[in-house]
């Protein structure tokens, strides 16, 4: 996932070291490709849950993840559902934004529905495009996610937790909350500046989520293959080709990086 609109200023929040201690948090994985069902065994020693795309990730074709959420369960995966959403230049006017995320909401619900996710799990909407959201895409995210509402899943969002300097500081997950109204939405939110990101980390026990700067945040991005050198360009255990590589698998497989709160952050599992 990537953004076409960021800025490399960050927020730090840090909770106190007896709440966190008291917290359990989850390692998990997400790439725009499948890794293939013979790695899944490997990736699971390390990662608690993947990345599940439901329709074409960012600049893809295709969808090599579908069809394969039995596979990934059976290798004992959690899941962070995902479905790719519309970018600004694709919406144009509020009346077709609201349109288009009526229809994206019944294509996703569809689409999880056809891959046998239960009721209730958490869809993120991959909303790549980071400052403050213009009114064309908050009617498109709204619209979304009354629509996932309204299918009987519940809503997420991944968005940017890195407060956009070129416009007046806003962090777009904090600007996506304020106008949300009553609407439930879960945040996962993209922070891969260094600090408050630990870099290519493949710790046990990672920070939580809220340290990403975002404190609603229940999942961080806290890094990205390949390591966006305008934003992360501080942060460290890259590999020389500039990739955040698994351990224990060759040839080497690039992976972004994430905490959660839960080892199954959609709640996506059926077992």
């Amino acid at each position: 996932m990537r953004f076409s609109r960021f800025i490399t200023a960050f927020a730090f929040c840090l909770l106190p070291a007896s709440l966190l201690a008291q917290t359990s948090t989850y390692l998990g994985f997400d790439r725009n490709n499948y890794p293939g069902d013979a790695n899944l065994k490997t990736l699971h020693q390390t990662f608690a849950y993947a990345g599940y795309w439901l329709n074409n990730p960012p600049g893809e074709k295709t969808n090599t993840w579908a069809g394969r959420r039995a596979a990934v369960e059976s290798a004992g995966f959690g899941f962070l559902v995902l479905f790719n959403g519309r970018l600004d230049a694709q919406l144009k006017t509020v009346a077709r934004a609201t349109r288009l995320g009526q229809s994206d909401a019944q294509a996703a619900a569809s689409a999880a529905h056809r891959e046998g996710f239960p009721a209730k799990t958490i869809i993120f909407l991959d909303q790549e495009q980071g400052g403050r959201m213009l009114p064309e895409q908050k009617a498109y995210i709204y619209a979304w996610v009354d629509g996932i509402t309204a299918a009987g899943f519940r809503a997420g969002i991944y968005c940017s937790g890195i407060p956009a300097a070129d416009d007046g500081n806003v962090v777009t997950a904090e600007d996506i909350r304020q106008s949300a109204g009553t609407r439930s939405i879960v945040y996962w939110a993209i922070n891969d500046a260094c600090p408050p990101a630990p870099g290519c980390e493949f710790s046990q026990h990672p920070s939580n989520p809220e340290q990403s700067g975002v404190q609603m945040a229940e999942v961080w991005q806290f890094a990205q293959s390949p390591q966006r050198k305008d934003v992360a360009g501080r942060c460290t255990n890259y590999s020389p080709d500039g990739n955040c590589d698994v351990p224990g698998i060759s040839p080497p497989l690039y992976v972004d990086l994430n905490t959660a709160n839960s080892g199954d952050p959609s709640h996506g599992r059926t077992r």
